[in-house]
């Protein structure tokens, strides 16, 4: 079979994410809904930046990796038909759902997740707020695809196409969707939930395309009126620092991890744990946040 040989649609994307930007802010203005922070929206921009460049470096390692376990381990060989692309649309955003959702739980892959968080507002912009140091290791949710067979460049093709598809629905300019699309795919409703600090939409709707896997791993809390969502973290950064932005929360667990008399487990769990866990009992992670939010109203 001979390699495929699929464009980086990212790349191509970018003149539509600038007119789309530019379409948001004129549409929220009319609306009345001041979505922008312009301090707040070029570090946005200056992470995606810096996402892109080291993304040629990143991406090295993931088709290496990739290709490795195909050419050497694979079980089938998955041909590049019609059907496989209809395959790997299920399977790829399957497993960026589990990688979405230990992002949340594990505070190893929230150390590069939360980059996405950090801004208090949501937006397009806040769409390219985009890690520097995930992309060199969160590919280890994609592993059993080569693995099954399918080849790395399909692979890398719907990784980009899910990533493409999440751009629109940061936006704060569109409500609610027809009920059976929202019923069916991630929309900018399910997302600003994702986005919420509130104790109640806390790792809820880690959706890529498709929001059925939060229905049926139950992670899935729909927008509620009378629940506006406040975005950022549960304690916020306040910071436009690009380089801070990206390694702040690295530097605290590491702290965490190695600092003061641990045991050995307890350094390790530091790592292991979810964010806001802390070894002597006094930490507070998003599901008592959440327990304590539901029992008192």
């Amino acid at each position: 079979m001979q390699d495929p040989n699929f464009p980086n649609i990212i790349l191509y994307a970018i003149p539509f994410f600038i007119v789309a930007m530019l379409l948001e802010i004129f549409v929220t203005i009319k609306q009345g809904i001041k979505t922008y922070e312009p301090k707040d929206a070029f570090s946005s921009i200056a992470m995606g930046l810096g996402n892109v460049f080291l993304g040629f470096f990143s991406k090295a390692l993931v088709l290496l990796s990739f290709f490795y376990i195909y050419e050497n381990f694979r079980i089938l060989t998955i041909p590049i038909t019609w059907w496989c692309f209809i395959l790997i649309f299920f399977a790829d955003d399957f497993a960026y759902y589990w990688f979405h959702r230990v992002s949340h739980e594990c505070r190893l892959f929230w150390a590069s997740h939360v980059v996405h968080h950090s801004s208090q507002h949501y937006n397009l912009s806040t769409a390219l707020r985009q890690t520097w140091s995930g992309g060199f290791y969160t590919f280890i949710f994609w592993l059993w695809l080569p693995l099954l067979g399918f080849h790395p460049a399909l692979i890398m093709l719907q990784m980009s196409i899910s990533l493409l598809y999440q751009f629109w629905i940061h936006t704060e300019a569109i409500n609610k969707l027809p009920r059976w699309f929202e019923a069916v795919f991630n929309t900018p409703s399910h997302h600003r939930v994702h986005h919420g600090s509130n104790p109640l939409y806390l790792d809820r709707n880690h959706a890529g395309i498709l929001i059925i896997w939060d229905k049926f791993f139950g992670t899935f809390q729909p927008e509620l009126e009378n629940e506006k969502v406040v975005y950022g973290l549960v304690k916020n950064i306040n910071t436009y620092n690009p380089i801070k932005i990206a390694f702040i929360e690295w530097i605290h667990m590491f702290k965490d991890a190695f600092s003061g008399r641990k045991s050995f487990k307890n350094r390790l769990l530091y790592l292991i744990k979810p964010p806001g866990w802390k070894h002597d009992g006094t930490g507070t992670v998003s599901e008592d946040l959440r327990k304590d939010w539901l029992e008192n109203n």
